[in-house]
Formats: structure tokens, C-alpha cells, sequence
């Protein structure tokens, strides 16, 4: 009866009966549980050991990384707890989509060294190829649509954007770049691009009046990211989309000093969920490049509609 109760007990915490029912679908390390929770290393591991020390748990070493899964049998009181939590914790849908997530996400690691054996664009030099000429060409393809542009700073892709866009609006808190960004919209003939002052997190923008709202490398200097995000949920109109592009989670401190940035990245599954719990739908997330020089800084692409 001791034991039964003891489980029961360790069972009766939310965060540790989130880690069994995961444990139960998949063999997980403490970062990827760590990845799909958003929750800090020291707490799910704490509470691991918890859930190892009532038997519930069971671990085994591989190479460097330590695997959590759930013991094959827990005992009829655990099991009737966790399948009771399966349809009645609130987090459960949420936890096993991210899960899902993660377990793409390793496959795609494991694919990783054939890509690179693939090649890499603009890894042999052919005359007039490159990045920059292939984006002015995709641009172009673009659908005619009202675009924010929010953190823009002077606003250079704002003004690649205004050359197909109905109407380009460009965003951003210091007041010499939308005067520099202004400047150069007049002297290059954009009468379709409009520089406004004002902060990501309340742009001085119309609800409802814009097509596509971006933020690139600028997320991170929002001091609420997550309001930046509702805020460019409220300026789309139904069914517009946002474009989120920053950079992946990193420990780069000097960043704070040398560029200003409030926030070390994002994760893709974090990423996820504040634009969820901003109102959007149908979000997707990959990172697109990896820069070939130390510190290694990520880009993360976020997409996701009204």
C-alpha cells in the first residue's frame, strides 16, 4: 500500500505527470523533454529523479546523452493515473504535438550529414549566381498585397518588397532610421512605401488593413515578444499570414552589448507556441541556414496564418 501511495503522490504533480505521459510515447533526453515543456534542465530533471526514484522511470547512457522512458510496468494505480491524465490534463494535446516535433526534428539531424554530402548552394562559383540575385527574382513573383514591415530599421528590404507590393509599411522606434529610411524611399521613387515611427509591440498601423506582417531579425529586440506577435495578428486582415525571421537559440551573451538584442533566439518549438497563443494557425518552422563561422548563429523561419 506504501509503494501505491508513494506513486500516487509523485503522479499528483501537473509537470511530472506531463514527463510519464511523454515518457510513455517515446525514449526522450532531458534537452529534448526540456524543448517540448519550455520548462528549465534543473526542474525536469528534479523531477525525473523523482519519477526514477518511485520506479516509474527507467534511464540508460548513450555516448554523452542520457534516455528516459517509462518503466514497462509502472503498476495498475500509475497506469489507471496516466491514462485518466491522458484525456483530462490540458497540456497532454499540446505536449504530444510538440513531441511529435522533436521526433521530426532528430530524423532530421540524422539526414543532416547526407545533405551536406549533397553540396550546398553556391558551393562551386557560377558567374552571376547568388543569394541576393535569386531573392530579387522571387520577389518579383510576389502577389501585388499590403505588407508591415515591422523593426525595419532604414528599411533595405522594405524597399525590395515595395517594388512589386500594393503597399510597403515600415516600422521601427528610432527616429533617424525612418528619417534615413524615408529619405531613401523618396530618392529611389517608392510612393508605395511608408516609413512610420513606432514600437513592433503597438504599430501605429490600422487593425485589420494589411496583408503579410514581417519581422526580420527583429523579434528579438522586442521587449515582450509575444506582444509583438498579437499586435501583428491585430493588423492582419482574415486570413493574412505572418513571417517571422530570427535567430535560433543561442548563449552568445555579447549580442546583448554589441547589437542590442534583448532576447538570445528563440527555439522552434517556443517560437510555436507564442504564435499559437497570439491567434495563429497553421504555423510552420525550420531553421535555414547555419553561419559557417563561430559563434554558428541560426536562422529560424516561422510562417503561420490569421
Amino acid at each position: 500500500m506504501a509503494s501505491i501511495l508513494k506513486s500516487l503522490r509523485v503522479l499528483s504533480d501537473p509537470v511530472r505527470l506531463r514527463l510519464a505521459l511523454l515518457l510513455v510515447e517515446e525514449e526522450l533526453t532531458v534537452a529534448e523533454l526540456q524543448e517540448i515543456l519550455g520548462l528549465a534542465q534543473s526542474r525536469i530533471s528534479t523531477n525525473l529523479a523523482l519519477l526514477k526514484g518511485e520506479g516509474l522511470v527507467n534511464d540508460r547512457r548513450v555516448g554523452k546523452n542520457i534516455f528516459y522512458s517509462a518503466a514497462e510496468d509502472p503498476g495498475p494505480a500509475a497506469l489507471a493515473v496516466l491514462e485518466a491524465a491522458r484525456g483530462e490534463l490540458k497540456e497532454a494535446a499540446a505536449d504530444k504535438a510538440h513531441l511529435a516535433f522533436t521526433l521530426r526534428k532528430r530524423k532530421d539531424k540524422a539526414a543532416e550529414y547526407f545533405n551536406r554530402l549533397a553540396g550546398k548552394f553556391g558551393r562551386a562559383y557560377v558567374p552571376g549566381r547568388s543569394w541576393e540575385a535569386l531573392a530579387h527574382g522571387l520577389l518579383r513573383l510576389l502577389p501585388p498585397m499590403a505588407i508591415a514591415d515591422l523593426g525595419a530599421g532604414e528599411g533595405t528590404l522594405s524597399q525590395l518588397l515595395a517594388r512589386t507590393a500594393k503597399k510597403v509599411i515600415a516600422i521601427d522606434n528610432s527616429e533617424k532610421m525612418v528619417e534615413f529610411g524615408s529619405k531613401l524611399a523618396k530618392e529611389h521613387g517608392f510612393p508605395n512605401l511608408e516609413y512610420r515611427l513606432g514600437d513592433i509591440e503597438d504599430p501605429p498601423i490600422d487593425s485589420g488593413s494589411v496583408d503579410l506582417a514581417l519581422f526580420s531579425q527583429a523579434l528579438h529586440h522586442a521587449a515582450a515578444p509575444q506582444k509583438a506577435l498579437q499586435a501583428a495578428h491585430r493588423i492582419l486582415r482574415p486570413g493574412g499570414r505572418v513571417l517571422v525571421l530570427d535567430l535560433l537559440s543561442h548563449t552568445h551573451e555579447k549580442t546583448r552589448e554589441l547589437y542590442g538584442h534583448v532576447w538570445l533566439g528563440f527555439s522552434e518549438i517556443e517560437l510555436q507556441r507564442m504564435l499559437k497563443k497570439a491567434g495563429f494557425s497553421s504555423v510552420e518552422t525550420s531553421i535555414v541556414s547555419r553561419e559557417p563561422d563561430a559563434p554558428f548563429f541560426q536562422t529560424l523561419l516561422a510562417f503561420a496564418h490569421k
